[in-house]
């Protein structure tokens, strides 16, 4: 199920998308002060978020002042910022570059949290249909998540991680891949919900994200990924 899109090449830069499975439910919502509409948050960062809102148009244009909460398992975090693009759907909200709400943005997104949330959707009962050889899968809404892949013979063959706005690649014959990504768009088919994600990839691997993610791997439990799987991963970000 999972495909390889072409290299998107540039004189300065190379983007690749990756066609990723995508999870039908999102728990990390933001509520307007001056709507009732609620939406979704594709993707969050410490310095802005991407909005979604289904079948429905809104009334912000570009540099709109916007102002409300992020909801997300019993927490909430009250923020401001400027619409800096927008579609029928799709909102870019920047976050206002003020110390008060860089420092409150940097707490709610903490890698503690992230690990917190963490789900096992591999083992998510309810009718999911999951890639062939797709071994783990783990999300916490925001975006972390982590996808580990299997050859036939079980052993393991590729991992992701898309943390915030960092993505780590590591493929058998391939070596490791980082990069920053830049766009989700919907897939859906009859069968599977998926994401085509774009990513802008580093020329060469940059220490400080396999160093993010590393961090991020070490503290996961191992009743989510067991520790033979944590072990091999941690090799190959080393």
């Amino acid at each position: 199920m999972e495909r390889k899109f072409n290299l998107i090449k540039s004189d300065f830069e190379k983007h690749e998308k990756r066609v990723l499975p995508r999870f039908p439910f999102c728990y990390l919502t933001f509520k307007p002060d001056d709507s009732s509409r609620v939406y979704e948050i594709k993707d969050i960062s410490l310095s802005g978020m991407q909005l979604s809102l289904k079948d429905a148009d809104h009334s912000y244009p570009d540099e709109a002042a916007l102002k409300g909460s992020v909801h997300w398992m019993g927490k909430n975090l009250d923020i401001y910022g400027t619409v800096k693009w927008q579609t029928s759907t799709r909102l870019g909200v920047e976050f206002a570059k003020k110390r008060e709400v860089i420092d409150r943005v940097r707490n709610f997104l903490s890698m503690e949290e992230f690990v917190r949330h963490l789900k096992p959707i591999h083992k998510v009962d309810g009718g999911l249909e999951l890639p062939a050889r797709l071994k783990y899968w783990l999300r916490s809404d925001g975006p972390a998540e982590l996808f580990v892949w299997q050859h036939g013979d079980g052993e393991l063959a590729k991992f992701q991680v898309l943390f915030m706005e960092t993505f780590v690649e590591w493929e058998d014959g391939t070596g490791l891949k980082t990069g920053r990504i830049l766009s989700k768009r919907n897939v859906d088919s009859p069968l599977i919900n998926e994401d085509e994600c774009v990513f802008r990839i580093d020329v060469d691997a940059e220490l400080e994200k396999l160093n993010r993610v590393k961090d991020l791997v070490d503290l996961i439990p191992q009743e989510l990924l067991p520790s033979e799987a944590k072990t091999f991963i941690a090799r190959q970000l080393s």
